[in-house]
């Protein structure tokens, strides 16, 4: 795999970071997404690069703009000549109880979660279709299961869900399609009490929070090893979703 191209989105840290790591050190070439994150990016490419040098490129953009997406898959090609794996983890997450919720809301987490990998998908298909290539969203057992408070981000998760089998009948047989549905990993950047922690813990069978290397390797068995699967959605959560 050591001229293989992947393009993770949101990379720059959290799981989006575990999953550029793992495929990294499977011999991908990365392209690596991000939006904010600068000094982040630019710590995991060093990383990565003082074990293969000239191996990653970072590249921001706001994926909300599909000529933005469309740019990004091209840049892509541009340097690497090739693309064979797209990961769309880039994600907004945060909650959106009834009565509280506005349009803006809407818009940005459908963008994040929904939109952004439609279009990023429909941009390389050309590519990984010549390259018998995949694409793996970061779906989430929210999408599954509704979170209570938080709807529009489950709604947009569930069409990422759909999007996902849709596109791996659309796409076939060239490019396979699949999702990893990650349940409790990280705790959310804003603050959370310990008795939500409690309730949270209470509803894993296996009472304990998952690993961001527990994503990354389900991403890579789905890359690197899953020929012959395709349209499925594999929960990662510990038995969560039962």
């Amino acid at each position: 795999m050591q001229d293989r191209v992947a393009l993770v989105t949101g990379a720059a840290r959290r799981i989006g970071a575990g999953i550029a790591e793992i495929l990294h050190s499977e011999g991908y070439n990365l392209i690596l997404h991000f939006r904010s994150s600068h000094q982040e990016a630019l710590a995991l490419r060093q990383r990565l690069e003082e074990r293969r040098p000239e191996s990653v490129v970072l590249v921001r953009a706001n994926l909300e703009s599909t000529s933005a997406v469309e740019s990004l898959v091209a840049e892509t090609v541009g340097i690497w000549g090739r693309l064979d794996a797209v990961v769309n983890n880039a994600s907004a997450f945060y909650p959106t109880p009834i009565g509280e919720a506005t349009e803006t809301h809407w818009d940005e987490l459908l963008a994040s979660n929904l939109k952004a990998p439609f279009f990023l998908s429909q941009a390389a298909y050309p590519q990984l279709k010549r390259w018998k290539g995949c694409i793996v969203n970061l779906v989430d057992i929210y999408g599954l299961r509704p979170r209570p408070g938080f709807p529009i981000y489950s709604v947009a998760k569930a069409g990422l869900a759909a999007m996902t089998r849709s596109l791996a009948l659309e796409m076939a047989p060239d490019v396979r399609v699949n999702g990893v549905a990650p349940g409790a990993i990280l705790w959310p950047d804003r603050p959370i009490d310990e008795t939500e922690k409690a309730d949270l813990m209470a509803n894993i069978p296996l009472r304990r929070m998952g690993e961001v290397a527990d994503i990354a390797k389900a991403v890579r068995y789905l890359v690197c090893d899953a020929g012959y699967v395709t349209g499925q959605i594999l929960p990662v959560d510990g038995g969560r979703s039962l």
